[in-house]
């Protein structure tokens, strides 16, 4: 399975705003700049990570970016599923059908090796990913 940049980049931002200290927070510029990420792309994550109450944003002054007590603890797996949907990894049906559809067992192999990725990342949260030794690298991100 490949993640779509937009998964990739909503789960890293995720993982920013994970080790801020309580009561602190950061602005969407602020991220974008930090993970050398286009604003724009920045600010559609944010809002897609707010909808999912993953995070907390606040405008004006005093305002900015925080993890919600449910971003820290989402499942990793949940959160992959959400970003990225549950779509078949391959299209059998669509403008030109496959001609194997009928008889091929690839299509159900590959929604079981889905199935299993996503469940391998399941046990695990965001505050799990940033307990360890990326905990340094991202604080260092400013």
């Amino acid at each position: 399975m490949r993640l779509t940049k937009f998964t990739d980049l909503a789960l890293r931002v995720t993982m920013r705003l994970a080790v801020l200290e309580p009561g602190a927070s950061l602005t969407t510029r602020q991220v974008a700049e930090a993970m050398a990420i286009p604003y724009n792309h920045t600010a559609k994550a944010i809002a897609r990570l707010q909808h999912l109450g993953v995070v907390e944003a606040r405008r004006g002054r005093g305002g900015g970016l925080e993890l919600t007590e449910f971003g820290h603890t989402a499942s990793i797996g949940w959160l992959v599923r959400e970003l990225e949907g549950e779509e078949e990894v391959v299209t059998c049906e669509g403008e030109t059908p496959c001609p194997l559809r009928a008889v091929c067992s690839l299509r159900g192999a590959l929604r079981v090796a889905q199935q299993a990725f996503y469940a391998s990342l399941d046990p695990i949260t965001v505050d799990q990913l940033t307990s360890s030794s990326s905990r340094p690298v991202l604080l260092s991100l400013s």
